[in-house]
């Protein structure tokens, strides 16, 4: 009999227990939040790494500052893979703060999907290689058309800066 009125209470005292407590999300702070700092407004062409190139690329593709500059960056990261150093190094000289934009590339995914691989290497939509980066380029908010224009975009602005044979080493690594 004793085991039973233990085996009855057990469970009730359990019960009265958990309903006694607040439920954690209910429990005040410890401490009063800190003054959130206000959003930070968005980027300004001319807070970029490379004010004339990405306000090229603005003026021309209508999007935004950030998302010109991670765009870039991208592009420029895909030339990078594509072509040789002193090529590379060639297209580089074109560019202000190389570094920077390529430091304003959204991190790309770590697995390609097959569709990114099979379009890169397939050329889809005439977008060549652009078209295996495509997934990171819509991270940053571009659509299919803006994408689309972005190369052509990119090699034009390189071109006035480089000359044409920058622009034809950056536009064969598109392709």
């Amino acid at each position: 009999m004793r085991t039973l009125a233990v085996l009855l209470a057990l469970p009730a005292a359990l019960a009265y227990a958990q309903s006694s407590q607040p439920p954690a999300s209910q429990e005040p702070p410890a401490q009063p939040p800190a003054a959130s700092a206000p959003e930070p407004a968005e980027t300004t062409v001319e807070q970029t790494a490379s004010p004339e190139l990405v306000g090229q690329l603005v003026t021309q593709l209508s999007i935004t500052p950030h998302q010109a500059q991670g765009a870039a960056g991208t592009l420029f990261g895909l030339a990078k893979t594509k072509l040789g150093p002193a090529d590379f190094g060639k297209v580089a000289s074109a560019v202000p703060n190389m570094e920077g934009l390529l430091k304003a590339a959204p991190a790309a995914d770590t697995k390609l999907s097959a569709l990114d691989m099979i379009a890169g290497k397939a050329g889809v939509g005439g977008l060549g290689a652009v078209a295996g980066v495509a997934s990171t380029l819509t991270k940053l908010g571009l659509k299919p058309d803006q994408i689309a224009k972005l190369a052509p975009t990119l090699v034009k602005a390189v071109q006035s800066k480089g000359g044409a044979e920058v622009a034809a080493l950056l536009q064969g690594a598109f392709k």
